[in-house]
């Protein structure tokens, strides 16, 4: 399972630049943000290289900020290559909360799933699915 940072955000012009001002003047580096938002908050998902320390600073600032667990599988960038990982999921009664798909390297996407049961990573290498460690999520390098 790879650390997410996650930062509950008050929609207000300048409060998303805020946010990433305060983390950049504690040296941590934002590698991929995400924001889903309702008409009076935003949730912002964030891979950085230190989330603790992330949370901790933001947290300290006045904001909701938390780490979560979530799984990141590389799949097929084309038709069907996330239906595929669905598919899978909901076959063996695993319940995803959220997620969200980024085109990581040619021809392979990262879908980043957030799943309450720890037992989702080994599963998805047993059925042959690749499954990103920290260290390539918070780089995004191939």
């Amino acid at each position: 399972m790879i650390e997410q940072l996650s930062v509950f955000l008050v929609n207000d012009k300048g409060r998303l630049a805020h946010l990433t001002r305060r983390l950049a003047k504690n040296n941590i580096n934002l590698h991929a943000l995400f924001i889903a938002d309702t008409s009076e908050f935003g949730v912002v998902r964030i891979f950085c290289d230190t989330p603790r320390k992330a949370a901790d600073v933001l947290n300290a600032a006045g904001y909701r900020a938390r780490v979560n667990s979530v799984v990141a599988v590389k799949v097929p960038d084309e038709p069907g290559g996330l239906a595929k990982l669905l598919e899978f999921l909901d076959a063996n009664d695993f319940n995803i909360e959220y997620g969200y798909c980024v085109s990581h390297s040619q021809g392979s996407a990262m879908d980043v799933l957030k799943i309450d049961d720890d037992s989702v990573e080994d599963k998805l290498v047993e059925a042959g699915f690749e499954v990103y460690e920290a260290k390539d999520v918070y780089t995004l390098d191939d």
